[in-house]
């Protein structure tokens, strides 16, 4: 971060961090500053400028120019003239191809006069093609900073040491396959990034570099490392992550300073004591967890972990001391590595549906993966457990990240987080780390940028918009803090649809926070990027405004007169001392506190469609969902052999995470006793990317004499979140400004109704039947008849998946021959007596239907059994024999 600093801070010299002077001769010379990288045709001006200004231009100190220029050539031929020059910038990546990446510039030189700048201590050749570091670059005597980061270097010059006074160095995203002795000639250099290259080895003299802070060789090929690092006194943060180190040297643990180093996803088996007793060392993507870190360990111990591969109605599993990988059938997996417990430990799992009691929604989240619960709760291991689970990935990759959030017994909080995105698919897997359990889900939220704030200042810039930075002054606080920034860019098209009015800008949406209650000491400094379409150049003052948000989102206020704004050519620069939500609007309005609700509560809102489907071969069987708008039409494509029903609904707005209800109305009723219904309606949670669907048997209580119903089903809104902005839900109150939509269901003409028929059970007679037990739930006979009214000609391979043979079917089909109804019942209650006293009758049956592609009825029976289980709770409570039982106990009962 501190490098960064010093490099931006360089750019606040060249004129982007302070407000410019007046332009001349309506160009953007202003005083020694000349910015003309933001123009396409910033050479041709410069070249039209040294024509007839020359005098002026000569005595330019800081010049922007875009490699990406077509006059970049001719424009080098006239640099050496600039004798005062003491900062260049010769970027490329200003330009984009048609697939939205960067170009690199059309750099691949510089004139051998180039070295006659002798005040030139800034040089920044980012984004270019050089495939070699040009010679005159070495004799620049006054050079501090130098930056040729995303070329094509391979190697350094042998006499690269004769720099100096250079001070940062970054040649990030070459090709370097080794350095240069001499590199460590350079006693003044502070920050070396040599990062995401093709380094094997590096030299000894490395470790001369005794005034180096910081040193980053991430993503290279490093088999190991030399012991002269441990010289480097002053080092403060070392990367060394994504390489191919098998070891470190236990040297590099008495470093005085070092305050960071990062040893992940690496391939180390084995790491010293010494520096595995530091506090801030990540090992995390090593395989250490795989096998007994100890060379010295027996050969029982360095066999692979063992795997246990879980069934769908299995619940629970052992772990032991040796540890264990195990993977769940929904496709979630663990790794306890050796040692994680010492004593064998029951763990207990369930996957529970998404609802607001599990589910901690921040503002702008999106829920990305059904709710994971691990028991024991508050169980601490010996050794972090890896966790992988799936998730849905998000729409918006490069403005949200992947986290996986869990809770600690008092609060919600974020796992640090890898992901790995699967190809040519729309799912992923996200991997953290943990050393309890509790609930875990996987979100995707804003990308989220941190750092600690010493006492002697530092800078935060967001990874989003790297033009939005938060500049602390030495002295901003006493003792350091933690500030997070994020940030949600809104597009120019976004404004206009939602505001009517195409004189309405905005920048991104920029939200700071911290850890500490207590104001900053000194005012922090703030940069934001102008509107889109406006300029220093053009720029009307009195259009501009900056709003202030509380963290709730509910409130914007105008600060604009209680800051000072200052502005260049690109941002609007401002001071404060707490954190919140800002916002930079441009517009003709005086009062724009309501537009920016309106606009905030629309960037939440999801447009979505209601769709209500009838099973074809059974029409009592509905299918009812909630579906954005851009997927209605591949979910409808892809129902369509099984289903049939009306258009999907007018489109309606939803928040994530909002509830709402389904209701059946002209002569049309569900069951009553399913746990998501209240008062008659059907319970949803909205979550965008998640399935919103149920599936559910609907009939007619009302003698309809075997006639045709013509029913609907309305959607209502539920309870509204509490993060809801007021204005939002202010609109929903009462019972007719709850209705979202209706669409229309019809069921067929009566069948006769098995149980309505003489004789028990359709000739069939059987004592009565109660599969499972009290604690869990009992399937009754009522049930199973409910149940065989929903299977039609699936009957068949529900009976094979539930154990009988292809004779027994043959035989039930023989007998009953003429009956299709008498099929079903045959079959259902025969297993049903043989299996009465199997206490895992019930989840086989589960299972049998999952497997014969009937998810539908396994959910009628999972509810049903639910209901149980919280009958018998509450009768248990009731009648005060309720007692307290182990943390196991409680587990598997849950």
């Amino acid at each position: 971060m501190q490098k960064m600093a010093e490099l931006l801070g360089l750019r606040d010299e060249c004129g982007e961090g302070t407000s410019g002077a007046p332009a001349l001769a309506g160009s953007c010379l202003a005083d020694n500053r000349l910015n003309l990288d933001v123009y396409s045709d910033g050479c041709h001006r410069f070249l039209q400028l040294f024509k007839e200004q020359r005098g002026e231009v000569v005595q330019v100190e800081f010049l922007r120019l875009s490699s990406n220029d077509c006059l970049l050539d001719t424009t080098l031929g006239s640099l050496p003239h600039l004798k005062h020059l003491k900062s260049l910038v010769l970027k490329g990546g200003h330009a984009r191809d048609e697939f939205g990446s960067y170009q690199h510039g059309s750099l691949t030189n510089l004139p051998p006069d180039f070295g006659n700048l002798r005040c030139l201590s800034h040089l920044d050749l980012s984004f270019n093609r050089l495939s070699t570091l040009p010679n005159c670059i070495l004799h620049l005597p006054s050079l501090r900073v130098l930056l040729v980061s995303h070329n094509s270097l391979v190697t350094l010059p042998e006499d690269f040491g004769s720099l100096s006074k250079l001070t940062f160095f970054s040649a990030m995203k070459n090709k370097l396959k080794d350095l240069p002795q001499s590199i460590g000639e350079l006693s003044m250099l502070q920050d070396l990034d040599l990062s995401e290259n093709a380094l094997e080895l590096l030299p000894e003299e490395v470790g001369n570099l005794h005034n180096c802070t910081e040193l980053d060789l991430s993503g290279n090929r490093l088999l190991s490392i030399p012991d002269s690092l441990a010289n480097l006194k002053s080092l403060r943060r070392l990367h060394l992550h994504s390489n191919l180190l098998v070891t470190v040297p236990a040297s590099l643990a008495s470093l005085p300073n070092l305050s960071r180093l990062d040893l992940q996803n690496n391939c180390l088996r084995a790491i010293p004591a010494e520096i595995q007793s530091l506090p801030f060392v990540h090992v995390r993507g090593n395989p250490l967890g795989e096998t007994e870190p100890s060379p010295q360990a027996d050969k029982s111990s360095t066999r692979r972990l063992q795997r246990l591969f879980l069934a769908s109605q299995d619940g629970s599993f052992t772990v032991t001391s040796e540890g264990c990988i195990v993977v769940l059938a929904c496709g979630i997996r663990f790794c306890f590595p050796p040692g994680a417990a010492s004593d064998p430990l029951r763990i207990c799992f369930r996957s529970l549906a998404p609802d607001p009691q599990w589910v901690k929604l921040q503002h702008h989240d999106v829920l990305l993966s059904r709710v994971l619960e691990l028991q024991p709760h508050g169980v601490q291991f010996q050794q972090e457990v890896q966790i992988w689970m799936p998730y849905i990935s998000p729409q918006t990759p490069h403005q949200h990240e992947v986290v996986v959030r869990t809770f600690s017994g008092q609060s919600w909080s974020d796992l640090r987080t890898r992901v790995k995105q699967k190809r040519k698919s729309k799912k992923g897997v996200a991997c953290c780390r943990i050393l309890h359990f509790s609930w875990f889900l996987v979100v995707s939220r804003l990308v989220q940028n941190e750092c600690q704030v010493p006492a002697e200042g530092t800078l935060l810039f967001s990874s989003v918009d790297p033009n939005i930075k938060v500049i602390f002054p030495p002295g901003v606080t006493k003792e350091p803090r933690t500030v997070k920034l994020q940030v949600l860019p809104v597009s120019a098209e976004e404004i206009d649809e939602i505001t009517a009015n195409a004189g309405c800008r905005a920048s991104p949406l920029l939200c700071l926070s911290q850890d500490s209650t207590v104001d900053f000491l000194k005012p922090v400094r703030i940069q934001l990027p102008l509107p889109p379409g406006v300029t220093g150049l053009n720029l009307d003052r009195s259009r501009l405004h900056i709003l202030h948000g509380d963290l709730e989102g509910q409130t914007w206020n105008d600060i604009t007169s209680e800051v000072v704004l200052e502005f260049t050519h690109l941002y609007a620069v401002f001071e404060v001392t707490h954190f919140s939500w800002y916002w930079l609007w441009y517009t003709t309005k005086t009062y724009i506190g309501g537009i920016a609700k309106k606009v905030y509560e629309r960037l939440r809102l999801y447009q979505v469609n209601f769709i209500a489907l009838q099973r074809k071969k059974d029409p009592e069987q509905v299918l009812l969902q909630c579906v954005p708008k851009h997927k209605v039409d591949p979910v409808l494509k892809k129902l369509l052999d099984r289903y049939r029903g009306p258009e999907p609904s007018d489109m309606v707005e939803m928040f994530e995470g909002e509830q709402f209800f389904a209701a059946f109305e002209r002569g049309i009723s569900i069951d009553m006793d399913r746990p998501d219904c209240v008062d008659g309606r059907l319970s949803f949670i909205f979550y965008s990317h998640l399935k919103n669907m149920k599936e559910i048997y609907v009939t007619s209580p009302v003698d309809r004499k075997g006639q045709a119903v013509k029913g609907q089903v309305s959607f209502y809104r539920g309870a509204v979140p509490d993060s809801i902005p007021e204005d939002a839900s202010r609109r929903r109150k009462g019972p007719d400004s709850l209705w979202l939509a209706t669409l229309p269901i019809k069921l067929p003409q009566l069948k006769p109704r098995w149980d309505e028929n003489p004789g028990p059970l359709y000739g069939f007679s059987f004592p009565p039947l109660n599969l499972g037990n009290a604690e869990t739930g009992y399937l009754t006979q009522a049930n199973l008849l409910s149940i065989a009214r929903r299977m039609g000609a699936d009957w068949q391979s529900i009976g094979l998946n539930l154990g009988l043979t292809y004779q027994q079917i043959e035989r039930i089909r023989y007998n009953n021959r003429e009956d299709l109804n008498k099929q079903i019942l045959d079959m259902l209650f025969s297993w049903a007596q043989q299996n009465s006293e199997d206490p895992d009758c019930v989840s086989k049956l589960i299972t049998a239907m999952k497997e014969s592609g009937r998810q539908d009825i396994a959910d009628e029976v999972e509810a049903i059994i639910e209901l149980g289980r919280q009958k018998y709770s509450e009768s248990i409570r009731r009648v005060g024999l309720e007692q307290e039982s182990s943390t196991e106990d409680s587990a598997i009962a849950m």
